[in-house]
């Protein structure tokens, strides 16, 4: 019985939120990353300012600086400089 309820706990847990991976723009001009999701590109508009949510199953993104990186989902990112780092 605990290992049901655990269960079921855990997947209320991991189920009921969607997963996204964010990002929020600390510079003051518009930014551009370059998504790749599921084999399509796309280009990703960031205001200054602005927190974005995008990613939702995973992708690899090309930041400001030409960095690259490969993404999850549930990952924070913050832009600052050009340059991103994950939280």
């Amino acid at each position: 019985m605990k290992k049901y309820l655990f269960a079921s706990a855990m997947l209320l847990a991991t189920g009921s939120a969607a997963m996204a991976a964010s990002v929020t723009n600390l510079d003051n001009e518009t930014l551009t990353l370059v998504v790749t999701e599921g084999g399509s590109q796309s280009e990703l508009q960031v205001g200054a300012g602005q927190t974005i949510e995008f990613c939702s199953s995973g992708c690899f993104v090309t930041m400001p600086n030409g960095d690259r990186e490969a993404l999850t989902g549930s990952e924070n990112l913050e832009i600052q400089g050009g340059r991103a780092r994950v939280l």
